[in-house]
């Protein structure tokens, strides 16, 4: 895939206007309360053979948006006996958790791992096992990115970042697991997924974006040459009337714009030759990002990025921002 996008000089020195809505601060701490306020059941971690020796898995089902059941997989290494920290991670698009014995490389490197399954996903590389009872109205793209698009109380990523939320939520009250020394984490739809996070959720200790999705999304929607953002490409033209409504829909959810309110400390990674999330896109969210961040740019890679490279770096990464960060340094809120 050849660059088609901006050269690696002019995205670092991209950083375009994303207007924020009036409400978007009070939008987000009020779906944040409702979700906390809907959640009468506590988080449930059942333990699962896997005849795996060194790690112990756990079936989870957490309270997400509106209460509602949200699964996952609670990885910890075997014989652990001091509060651990915490590798929270999200999906990218399609995919689900998976089964009980893959995803091993946190446990594996002493840490809790917290996989969130991403509700109605699951058809894509591995299944899920979490419901979307709020599909929203027909005539939606196929997909996720139009689904509730009417509207920012119906629109599919509300729901979706509140369960993230209450999954960070759900790591940090376990008591196996160190509050101050929880990191958030995910590929591409769970990249920007992180950075939703990083600017709703206070006091993280790291936070670790990979070719990110859902940033500065007006851009992504039309440069994009492979869905999901085709998806409100076809949307719109269909809708020809609805460019204005939809965007002002899409702002509320605009990973780029939620990054400006991050402060933990982050490490992205950003491919040149992306044409699912074009790295102008991802650069908008890495110049915008409030907090102390670095970056390692992938020139010759599409959308896989850097993949096991990567996640050398962000072995190396975690295992030097735990080290220097004392038990309640992070002062989580």
């Amino acid at each position: 895939m050849p660059l088609t996008d901006l050269s690696l000089d002019e995205c670092r020195d991209y950083l375009p206007p994303l207007p924020a809505p009036a409400d978007f601060d009070a939008f987000w701490s009020r779906t944040l309360d409702e979700a906390r306020s809907c959640a009468a059941d506590k988080p449930v971690f059942t333990e699962v053979e896997t005849g795996l020796t060194q790690v112990r898995t756990y079936d989870v089902t957490i309270p997400g948006f509106a209460g509602q059941p949200v699964r996952g997989w609670l990885r910890m290494p075997a014989g652990s006996t001091e509060p651990l920290g915490c590798v929270v991670e999200f999906l990218g698009y399609g995919r689900g958790r998976g089964l009980a014995h893959e995803n091993l490389l946190w446990a594996s490197a002493g840490y809790a791992h917290l996989l969130m399954d991403t509700r109605g996903q699951g058809w894509s590389a591995a299944g899920g096992a979490t419901a979307d009872p709020d599909g929203g109205a027909s005539g939606v793209v196929p997909g996720f990115l139009t689904r509730g698009i009417e509207s920012p109380e119906t629109y599919y990523y509300r729901r979706l970042y509140a369960d993230a939320v209450r999954c960070v939520d759900a790591a940090r009250e376990h008591p196996e697991i160190d509050p101050d020394r929880v990191v958030v984490t995910g590929v591409s739809q769970g990249g920007g997924i992180t950075l939703a996070v990083a600017g709703l959720v206070p006091g993280l200790a790291g936070v670790m974006p990979d070719v990110p999705f859902l940033c500065n999304i007006p851009r992504g929607a039309r440069i994009a040459g492979r869905p999901p953002y085709t998806e409100i490409a076809e949307y719109l033209k269909l809708h020809r009337d609805r460019t204005e409504s939809v965007f002002t829909t899409l702002s509320y959810f605009d990973a780029a714009l939620l990054a400006t309110r991050a402060t933990a400390p982050a490490l992205f990674s950003i491919a040149m030759m992306d044409d699912i999330c074009p790295p102008s896109t991802c650069f908008t969210a890495y110049n915008g990002y409030a907090g102390p961040k670095d970056v390692r740019v992938y020139p010759f890679n599409g959308h896989e990025g850097g993949a096991e490279y990567q996640q050398r770096e962000q072995l190396a990464w975690v295992a030097s921002l735990f080290a220097g960060l004392s038990s309640g340094q992070a002062g989580h809120s």
